[in-house]
């Protein structure tokens, strides 16, 4: 299975490649829920702090700062410990 991809505090000129500021932007409070990917999803935190747990895997921790790439096909859980606010795009 493919992983979750994190890049830490990402430099402005690799989000602006990315087009990063013109995606969409998805808020979630301080809940845990169930989640399977059908696409994959990157995202960039703006607030917030959430334990990723995949299927059968370790607990990925991402929060403000991150760029995270969701691969495709994930199932996991996502236990949001900090109120969320991030950008985020579909492939």
């Amino acid at each position: 299975m493919a992983e979750i991809k994190v890049e830490r505090h990402p430099p402005e000129a690799r989000l602006t490649e990315l087009g990063v500021r013109t995606w969409p932007i998805w808020t979630k409070e301080v809940s845990e829920f169930p989640w399977t990917y059908d696409t994959q999803e990157i995202c960039y935190f703006l607030e917030g702090e959430v334990e990723v747990i995949p299927e059968g895997g370790e607990p990925v921790r991402v929060g403000q700062g991150d760029l995270v790439t969701f691969p495709a096909g994930l199932s996991c859980t996502w236990k949001v410990t900090k109120p969320v606010r991030k950008h985020y795009h579909l492939a």
